[in-house]
């Protein structure tokens, strides 16, 4: 490439779990996003929100999500970003790069708070949340058809991971330049759905002793390695491209797994669903989605530049707010105002440069549950720091958080809530007016 700026691609699972990828030691098949962590960096302390709305506000802007607003800390359809206001997509366009999105917006589900609003030159897919796999529909309501190209409601058929991957190749091939590509899939997000052939690739032995359970796992199986094929697809077009090396590849998931799901979740869907008795897996970590223990907010993410990182692992805890300030640093790029980044530069960390960076971590989940990291000591608690809803963990000795230690370690707790009362400070000065 003629300017020496790498392109990005930045690929994003919607709810796949710490225990869904082989890697980990699922019995979910995925070679691509395993080849990634391979021949790439395994981040294996990354964390995340635990939900997807305020994951995608804190890749967009390298800030914690309550910044913009209690609704930005829950999955939302209201507009979460003020009116202009400087994404990554936005920044990296003003660096000279041509910006794409294929997938799950969520940050604002009208069109006029689309990506085209905020830095992206290109968008296709769901303007709102997880949308069935085959009819591209949200939840019923409001925002039930939001399937867009450039913020233009469209229909079509197919599956949702083949249209995204399909659009997505499309354009990266058409680019000359440097371009930054966001691919934040559907997939594993209910509905679960996949095409039959994708299925039956686990039709060769039996999963669970009951039944369903066997079924729902193969049906959430074949999703995922639908997706990981997804993966590979977008791989081999930087390879026909020549672009392997001048390339940075970037694979997480926006939050845990959920072990199932009910028919009162998908009820709220259009159309006809079977209830998923068995779907996804945090193992060895504790909790899911939704919730602050490690299986809800840490989750497999890898990055990969042949010839510039080296294959390894980085085991410092890093969060989706540092992806901001390291990609435009990276690039020389300084925004134009102060950009208030809650998140760091790691790519000393990824060059593995330095072993660790003097750093701490912060949640704020529905603007009522609050967490907090400082070395290896975790704290979760509620909006009054109620004891019975404190939890303390020493996540260096104990990653699986089977030991809860508050009481035997007030002072740890003393410390770790007065960070979160800072930080809760800083919360809502970003929020827009209109919500």
């Amino acid at each position: 490439m003629s300017t020496g700026k790498p392109n990005i691609l930045f690929m994003l699972a919607d709810d796949l779990g710490w225990g869904d990828v082989s890697y980990h030691g699922s019995d979910i098949r995925t070679p691509n996003i395993d080849w990634l962590a391979q021949t790439g960096v395994e981040l294996d302390q990354h964390y995340v929100c635990p939900m997807c709305t305020p994951t995608r506000c804190s890749l967009m802007t390298g800030r914690h999500p309550g910044r913009f607003g209690r609704h930005a800390t829950v999955p939302s359809n209201a507009p979460v970003l003020p009116d202009g206001y400087e994404t990554l997509a936005g920044s990296l366009k003003n660096a000279g790069y041509e910006t794409g999105l294929f997938g799950k917006w969520h940050l604002g589900s009208g069109p006029q708070f689309g990506p085209n609003h905020f830095g992206f030159d290109y968008s296709y897919g769901s303007l709102a949340g997880g949308v069935d796999p085959y009819s591209h529909r949200y939840k019923e309501g409001e925002h039930s058809y939001t399937w867009h190209r450039n913020g233009e409601l469209i229909e079509e058929r197919g599956h949702v991971t083949d249209l995204i991957v399909n659009e997505a190749i499309q354009w990266i091939e058409g680019r000359d330049g440097p371009w930054f590509a966001y691919v934040p899939f559907t997939a594993v997000h209910t509905p679960v759905k996949a095409p039959q052939h994708w299925v039956d690739a686990y039709c060769d032995r039996s999963y669970d002793v009951d039944p369903a359970r066997d079924r729902s796992f193969k049906i959430y199986a074949g999703y995922t390695s639908h997706m990981d094929w997804a993966v590979g697809q977008l791989m081999e077009v930087l390879a026909r491209k020549l672009e392997v090396d001048d390339t940075i590849v970037v694979f997480s998931s926006d939050n845990g797994a959920i072990p199932d799901d009910p028919l009162h979740d998908t009820d709220k869907y259009p159309g006809r669903f079977e209830e998923m008795p068995r779907l996804g897996s945090n193992l060895p970590l504790r909790g899911q989605k939704a919730t602050m223990y490690e299986g809800g907010i840490r989750t497999p993410t890898v990055m990969r530049w042949p010839g510039t990182l080296k294959p390894g692992k980085v085991t410092h805890p890093l969060q989706m707010v540092d992806w901001m300030p390291t990609l435009t640093n990276l690039i020389g790029y300084t925004l134009s105002h102060d950009p208030m980044w809650d998140g760091i530069d790691m790519w000393s960390l990824l060059t593995r440069e330095t072993e660790a960076i003097d750093r701490t971590l912060f949640w704020n989940f529905r603007g009522r549950n609050f967490g907090g990291r400082i070395g290896d000591w975790k704290l979760s608690t509620d909006e009054e720091f109620r004891p019975a809803k404190t939890e303390l963990f020493d996540i260096g000795s104990d990653p699986f958080e089977r030991k809860e230690v508050s009481e035997q370690y007030p002072e740890k707790v003393a410390e770790l809530s007065e960070f979160i009362r800072e930080e809760r400070e800083k919360d809502d000065v970003s929020k827009r007016v209109d919500v």
